[in-house]
């Protein structure tokens, strides 16, 4: 069977891959990483890939004027959709995802950071990747915006601080606010990188780090693996 061709689209600086990287090397998928935040130019439609990747970053989902590439981001998204392609938005993306597909975005109001505990809905009991899942887990988060769901959305996912935490549309197409993907070592990575960010906006953060990775990390890291695993097998 040939090799299902997955694009990832980056918005933001080192981002990572974490625990989507490691579902797409054990299927062993071809993986054409894009920076389109650097000038990097989309794909017009979805001809040429199996699935989607919409990574996060720190702007926020109506920031056209900052990255004038968005609109065309959000015709690959539906294009994708459309055809019944696999699509996977996390935080921007799916901020993005909501965009596209008819949501209104809702910039401020709704911060969360850390491994923060998420919800189940009773939709995402019967979802094909949440079914899996404990009802309610600790995940990484990272985000201050939020979104609404888009007409005909399936609601997989709430917290209290941001009751849109999952959707899907369609079949394959995942949005995901929470950072799943972001497992132990890239929240590690992040703390490093982004060290003096988090230090004037997140004070305390690295004195509690170590603590948190340790009590509610190994939980969140399954959660995160078991997400990306059963949707690569959507693909």
């Amino acid at each position: 069977m040939p090799a299902k061709r997955v694009l990832i689209v980056h918005n933001y600086p080192k981002t990572g891959h974490g625990s989507v990287g490691t579902a797409l090397a054990e299927a062993g998928a071809a993986v054409q990483t894009l920076m389109a935040h650097e000038g990097e130019p989309l794909p017009r439609d979805a001809d040429g890939h199996d699935a989607l990747v919409v990574l996060g970053g720190g702007q926020n989902a109506m920031d056209d004027a900052g990255y004038p590439y968005f609109p065309a981001l959000l015709d690959l998204i539906r294009d994708f959709e459309r055809r019944d392609r696999a699509v996977l938005g996390i935080c921007l993306g799916s901020q993005l995802m909501a965009r596209a597909f008819g949501g209104e975005n809702r910039i401020g109001g709704a911060t969360e950071f850390g491994w923060t505990p998420v919800a189940r809905t009773g939709e995402g009991e019967a979802d094909p990747l949440l079914s899996a899942l404990p009802a309610r887990f600790p995940i990484f988060q990272w985000h201050d915006d939020t979104f609404t769901l888009p007409p005909g959305a399936a609601h997989l996912a709430e917290s209290e601080t941001a009751a849109n935490q999952a959707f899907r549309v369609g079949r394959a197409a995942y949005a995901f606010q929470f950072h799943f993907e972001a497992d132990r070592a890239l929240v590690r990575l992040w703390s490093d990188e982004f060290r003096d960010w988090l230090a004037e906006n997140k004070p305390g953060w690295a004195e509690r780090h170590d603590e948190e990775a340790a009590r509610l990390g190994p939980a969140a890291d399954a959660v995160g693996l078991a997400l990306a695993r059963a949707w690569m097998a959507l693909v």
